[in-house]
């Protein structure tokens, strides 16, 4: 269970601060599919930073199985990002002039399984991608590419997966195909999207 307790992030100084989150406060499930919707700039991405380990909180908790990840040392933030969390973000950040395959070799490779090329092929498959294997990156399509950034946060068998926009850049099927993957995944692990829109 993830307990968010008092939770707030200000950016900037003085008469030039931001804050982006303000005192929130609930309660995340082990599994199941959660959205946080907002409009844009009411600190959804902000959210998934924190909860993602990415950024630091400015005040209160973000309880994980009861152990606090804002008071971690580097490299136990570092486990906890690799081993805990897979994340999706909303363009990618995918290795264009590289192919799918090793795309995902690179987060099972820094992850405590090493998935084998089995299990690889298996996941490809699942996501209707295995004839793209050794595409480069960089000749997929935009739903595509989507795809590969769900293999690449799945393959590390993370606890909880975080999804930044995941369907903003794309036409209504591939959205529906998307969301469709990650509801199933949702009934093994915590998937938290984040999104400006539930339709």
């Amino acid at each position: 269970m993830i307990e968010i307790k008092n939770l707030s992030k200000t950016y900037g100084k003085n008469k030039n601060a931001v804050k982006a989150l303000r005192d929130v406060g609930f309660t995340l499930p082990d599994k199941g599919f959660v959205f946080i919707v907002g409009k844009s700039g009411s600190g959804k991405s902000t959210f998934l930073n924190l909860l993602g380990g990415l950024d630091d909180v400015s005040k209160g908790e973000i309880l994980v199985n009861g152990e606090n990840i804002c008071k971690l040392k580097p490299h136990e933030l570092d486990n906890y990002r690799n081993y805990f969390v897979g994340i999706i973000y909303q363009h990618f950040n995918l290795f264009e002039e590289d192919s799918v395959i090793n795309n995902i070799k690179i987060a099972s490779d820094i992850a405590e399984h090493k998935a084998n090329d089995d299990e690889i092929s298996i996941l490809l498959d699942k996501l209707d991608l295995k004839d793209k294997k050794e595409s480069l990156v960089r000749e997929l399509s935009g739903g595509q590419k989507q795809r590969v950034a769900i293999a690449r946060a799945l393959i590390k068998n993370p606890n909880m997966i975080l999804a930044d926009e995941p369907t903003g850049n794309l036409d209504s099927k591939t959205s529906k195909l998307i969301f469709n993957i990650l509801k199933e995944v949702s009934k093994e692990k915590l998937v938290v999207v984040i999104s400006h829109d539930v339709n």
